[in-house]
């Protein structure tokens, strides 16, 4: 596992504050990446959108259960996943890769989730399928899946703590995720801070539009127009004061 940057839990707890496209719209500010890319695609799914936002530090996994019985399991890898936990510098968020194509069976179901959560991780996200979902949703646990199957197959991983790739995001071990109905995105590291501190003074940016749409009054061009103009004075002088400039890291 790489060095990086620590996330410090006052930064996860205020992440946690706000909804994951908010979190997208504030990474923009920073141009350190490009738009279309550091968030999972439409296959990615959150299986309870009533959950609040996830957020923690990605523990990644490869998983088969298609072909033949195997010496192995998925249960077999739990030692090896909990003292990757362990090494993270914050909560877990296991990221399995289903490498079946297209998935065969269960990634997930209420065992290995109660695992999870036991031993401190905060949500779970895959390409693969998931299932128990109502005992899963009974754990307050996050899942987000590309699918839902019944059975388990021949469910075994094949790795822990290696890269991987899902909903077309790569993944590595203690990269920073945030998750909610909308999507699963990324976070670098190296700004999570700052993109926790001015998500607020975002949120009141945007504000400023919808105030005027959803006030008292006729509603005109040239109203909107000015409304417009503050909201993107506001994001500028916001960028300004953060001063990055683009390919900054």
């Amino acid at each position: 596992m790489q060095e990086a940057t620590r996330v410090t839990g006052s930064t996860l707890e205020l992440l946690r504050q706000f909804d994951t496209p908010t979190i997208c719209n504030v990474i923009e500010l920073f141009d350190v990446r490009p738009r279309d890319q550091g968030y999972m695609d439409h296959r990615i799914r959150c299986a309870f959108p009533e959950i609040p936002p996830m957020v923690g530090l990605a523990a990644t996994a490869a998983f088969r259960s298609a072909g033949e019985p195997s010496a192995t399991d998925v249960y077999g890898s739990f030692e090896d996943q909990i003292e990757l936990f362990e090494q993270l510098d914050g909560p877990a968020v296991v990221v399995y890769q289903d490498l079946d194509d297209p998935p065969a069976a269960a990634v997930f179901g209420e065992v290995m989730c109660t695992t999870y959560r036991t031993f401190g991780a905060v949500g779970l996200v895959t390409n693969g399928g998931g299932r128990d979902l109502d005992q899963v949703r009974a754990l307050d646990f996050p899942v987000f899946t590309g699918s839902t199957i019944s059975a388990h197959g021949y469910c075994r991983s094949l790795h822990v703590g290696q890269q991987v790739r899902v909903g077309g995001l790569v993944v590595h071990t203690g990269d920073l995720l945030h998750g909610d109905l909308n999507g699963v995105t990324s976070i670098p590291r190296n700004i999570a801070a700052e993109v926790a501190e001015v998500a607020a003074e975002f949120v009141a940016a945007e504000a400023i539009v919808l105030d005027y749409l959803n006030g008292p009054g006729t509603k005109t061009r040239d109203g909107f127009s000015e409304a417009s103009g503050e909201f993107r004075a506001a994001v500028a002088d916001l960028r300004a004061r953060l001063g990055r400039t683009p390919l900054d890291a």
